[in-house]
């Protein structure tokens, strides 16, 4: 999937600084009391915040299979091992969630086995916005709902999931605003309680050694309030931001369910 983008060649140059080489070993995760005990990182050397984004219980019981999605930032700088461990992992759809200028800047380097797709968020939202890449904020997580694309980005991430045979991995440029929204989505839609959505956003801080109120480099939890508000706010509930937004159908719900939950 393709955009037309308008972004500033700046914000390319800033990309490239904000962004770049792993920096640190993400810290220990602190305890979360509706996920199942196991390693959720993927232990990759050149790739930020690489984690399993399966492991919780839902509000029914059930727990979200783990080894089918993961989420990660982007990866340009993935070690041959790296390339290894996500091929072992049946990685088999890596679906990049960057603008043309992000690719340009990090190419990804794709394990092998595994088909590359395009979903740009927000190539078609006004500058300031994909400005706000590199900050983070409200004005960008409300754009998640509203921008042009967005909604066809994120549910072809899902879409991906409900078709492929083996497991599916999405990124951004830090794997924590564009790819943060996209794990609280496909968790709430699965059942999974918003304390507990909110506790694996909030893992980005760890996994990229954040420090607090670091907007470049963590998240923050009124950023993601914004986008569930502004899901609200524009279609009414969340249910239906996903029915009338992403446009899956009750069919859809059921797959992503049936593949996903155990």
């Amino acid at each position: 999937m393709t955009r037309s983008l308008r972004t500033p060649i700046a914000l390319a140059a800033g990309l490239a600084v904000a962004f770049g080489p792993v920096t640190g070993a993400a810290l220990a995760e602190p305890p979360v009391a509706s996920a199942v005990a196991f390693d959720r990182s993927l232990n990759l050397q050149g790739v930020q915040n690489a984690r399993d984004i399966g492991g919780y219980r839902t509000a029914t019981g059930k727990t979200v299979r783990t080894g089918l999605v993961y989420r990660t930032g982007q990866l340009n700088n993935a070690t041959p091992a790296d390339l290894t461990e996500l091929s072992s992992r049946q990685v088999r759809v890596v679906d990049d969630l960057r603008t043309v200028y992000e690719r340009a800047i990090g190419p990804d380097k794709v394990p092998a086995g595994a088909t590359a797709n395009w979903d740009d968020v927000i190539g078609q939202a006004p500058p300031e916005v994909m400005a706000s890449t590199l900050t983070g904020g409200d004005s960008l997580y409300r754009a998640f709902i509203t921008a042009p694309g967005a909604n066809e980005a994120f549910a072809s991430v899902l879409r991906d999931i409900i078709d492929t045979d083996g497991s599916v991995l999405f990124h951004c440029t830090a794997g924590k605003d564009r790819t943060g929204w996209t794990a609280a989505v496909l968790l709430t839609v699965l059942g999974v309680d918003r304390d507990t959505v909110n506790q694996d956003y909030l893992l980005s801080n760890q996994y990229r050694n954040a420090n607090p109120n670091d907007p470049i480099n963590g998240v923050q939890q009124p950023w993601l309030d914004a986008a569930f508000d502004q899901a609200n706010q524009t279609y009414g509930s969340f249910d239906n931001y996903v029915r009338a937004g992403l446009k899956l159908s009750d069919a859809d719900i059921a797959a992503l369910k049936t593949k996903l939950l155990a």
